[in-house]
């Protein structure tokens, strides 16, 4: 067996975000990590983290982070040498390294995966980590790809400027950081947890705050916002039985994770349209208002959002944030047109779910 390499204590790091959320997760990164990071194409920043690498997992932005190194070899036939391929399962180990115990399978995604050098370095990567090789899901994901962006922060252990060659990308978690082990539950239409954990900062989140997720469904918000830091007040209301219930479960998962740090989170079956809540008592509202596909309709939601924007007008302090998310574009324009007196749209941030772009609108209340 081939004895990787030591690594560096400086590591070329990239996050993949959701595509319209680069902004806020480059200020998290900034924040927690370093200073230094830029967005190197859609959904994907790239940034250096010196010392400890369990701080990454500390992300709620990403979906998820990798290690990156850049080769110098022209084709991946190449890295079946003995020197790029020590590179290749140091860097591995340093994952491994880093969870471990976690793992029990291994992906390796790269065009032409099927191919014999791809099988060839598939058997190494097994050899060297004892993990069985699966076509999807992997614990462990490995990833190459040609090296078409610009030259790493880090230079290559290997020497070259790292203006070809191919990358290596080794993921830091044996799931996606954005698979959150409090949920144990979801409802249709559940949130995405890094929107809602990017909503919950939009909302410049204090100590002091009175935090209201209207529409609550599974919780997601509430629990995102509890992650971000201390609130004086949690509280989520939803008209929907069951995903009260969803939401109670995700929350005690939650708690359970969190132990005496958890915070407290409270759940009513209130209309989000007539709150037995005092004017001007609230600090941040949040909602992720339905869409018309999965949860509503297009009509139900012409008389949903009018009524909801002016409730929320009414309960709302003056300089409170109201973060909304919704595919209905034109529909929340429309409704707002009519009380812009009452809330000031501060921003809107289009955000692609796949075969859904949604818009994240942050308005204050006047």
């Amino acid at each position: 067996m081939l004895r990787p390499t030591t690594p560096s204590s400086i590591y070329t790091s990239e996050a993949d975000v959701i595509h319209g959320l680069e902004p806020i997760a480059r200020e998290e990164i900034k924040r927690l990590i370093t200073r230094d990071a830029h967005v190197t194409r859609p959904g994907v920043l790239q940034f250096v983290c010196s010392g400890e690498l369990r701080r990454l997992s500390q992300l709620k932005t990403a979906l998820a982070v990798y290690l990156v190194q850049r080769l110098p070899v022209p084709r991946p036939k190449a890295l079946l040498g003995d020197q790029h391929l020590r590179a290749l399962l140091a860097q591995i180990q340093t994952a491994l390294d880093l969870n471990h115990g976690a793992y029990r399978t291994f992906m390796l995604g790269a065009a032409g995966s099927d191919s014999a050098v791809m099988a060839r370095l598939k058997a190494e990567i097994a050899r060297h980590t004892q993990l069985q090789a699966v076509s999807e899901d992997g614990d462990l994901l490995v990833r190459l790809r040609p090296s078409h962006s610009a030259p790493s922060p880090q230079p290559s252990p290997l020497g070259g400027e790292g203006a070809g060659g191919w990358d290596a990308l080794v993921r830091l978690s044996p799931k996606p950081l954005a698979t959150r082990a409090w949920r144990v539950c979801n409802v249709d239409g559940s949130l995405q947890a890094t929107v809602a954990h990017a909503m919950a900062l939009l909302t410049e989140p204090k100590p002091g705050d009175v935090y209201l997720n209207l529409c609550c469904g599974s919780g997601t918000l509430l629990i995102e916002r509890a992650l971000a830091g201390k609130a004086a007040q949690l509280t989520g209301c939803d008209i929907n039985r069951e995903a009260l219930i969803c939401a109670s479960r995700n929350i005690a998962a939650y708690r359970k994770g969190a132990g005496a740090s958890a915070a407290e989170i409270k759940l009513h079956d209130w209309d989000a349209t007539r709150l037995p809540l005092p004017d001007a008592s609230v600090d941040a509202i949040v909602a992720d208002l339905p869409f018309g596909n999965l949860v509503g309709s297009h009509a139900g939601n012409a008389a949903l959002y009018p009524a909801l924007l002016r409730e929320a007008a009414r309960v709302a302090k003056p300089g409170a944030r109201f973060v909304v998310i919704t595919a209905e574009i034109r529909l929340l324009e429309a409704a707002l047109a009519p009380i812009l007196r009452q809330w000031e749209r501060e921003q809107a941030l289009r955000v692609n779910l796949g075969g859904l772009r949604p818009m994240i609108f942050v308005l204050r209340r006047v």
